[in-house]
């Protein structure tokens, strides 16, 4: 089971890298996805809440904080998280809160189709959408970025977002529900060697406006957070040492996030302390700039 960090990383993470996706088990030291540090005060009492991507990260953070909070959850995965999901449906469920898992990569209509049908069955609803999976992949140079990891890129992160709200939004209408989506500060200020990721968050900012625009006047808030260097298993999975070890360090607080406070934004976005905010981007990121 994942247990807290041990506190704020000033030097960044020790180096290390891991095969894609990654694993929480393996990541040196743990992240705090708020186990022992959160506190629920029922601010999404009796919601159901669809998260993907919430095997491990800022997901099982999001997935665990809306359990504590008295929301029902399912979780979203790849085959490959398989095991990282688990553990968060365990953390889940030892809130007393109904725990689902499905297995799927959302690159195609068909699946995320199948998973709108399973939060229906299973669930028996959607009341907060939370699109948070994400593919990216680091290189140092345009020429080196092959073109299936483009299309895998912005069918991961914007096509799988765009179908999902469409699937999904009779259910949020119905429930007066809402939509979080995961964009990124590399929407504001993007890295070099994250081109094509960088590029399908900036997407995903306008699409979070244009949505907000469209479902309004439908009683569907729809809102974005943007986290900046956060402690996950995709950062060592999907960049080397060198990197990682300097990972966070150049924001303004000089350190990377934790899960659980990215967390903590998707939260206040979902419950109705935020009723009037639609079309927003929030970003959690140390310091650095998000508009």
């Amino acid at each position: 089971m994942s247990t807290p960090a041990d506190g704020p990383m000033p030097d960044g993470p020790p180096p290390q890298e891991q095969r894609w996706p990654g694993s929480e088990a393996a990541l040196d030291p743990p992240a705090d996805h708020g186990v022992d540090s959160w506190v629920g005060r029922e601010r999404l009492a009796g919601r159901r809440a669809l998260v993907t991507g919430g095997d491990s990260g800022i997901g099982r953070a999001v997935a665990l904080v809306f359990a504590r909070e008295g929301a029902d959850v399912l979780v979203a995965h790849l085959p490959e998280e398989a095991e990282d999901a688990r553990v968060t449906a365990e953390l889940v469920a030892a809130e007393g809160r109904l725990a689902v898992l499905h297995e799927t990569d959302l690159r195609t209509h068909d699946a995320v189709r199948e998973l709108a049908e399973r939060a229906r069955t299973d669930l028996g609803g959607v009341d907060v959408l939370v699109s948070n999976a994400a593919y990216q992949m680091t290189h140092d140079r345009l020429e080196d970025f092959p073109p299936e990891q483009v299309e895998r890129t912005f069918a991961t992160n914007v096509f799988a977002t765009f179908w999902l709200v469409r699937e999904l939004v009779g259910d949020l209408e119905s429930s007066g529900g809402n939509v979080l989506v995961t964009t990124s500060v590399q929407a504001y200020e993007p890295a070099d060697h994250l081109l094509d990721y960088a590029a399908s968050k900036s997407a995903l900012t306008n699409l979070t406006v244009n949505l907000a625009q469209e479902l309004g006047p439908r009683g569907i808030r729809v809102n974005a957070v943007a986290p900046g260097p956060i402690w996950t298993p995709l950062i060592p999975a999907t960049m080397s040492a060198e990197k990682v070890e300097s990972f966070g360090t150049t924001t303004p607080l000089g350190r990377p996030g934790q899960p659980v406070e990215v967390a903590a934004a998707f939260l206040f976005l979902a419950s109705d302390e935020a009723r009037y905010v639609s079309g927003s981007v929030l970003g959690v990121t140390g310091g650095k700039p998000v508009f």
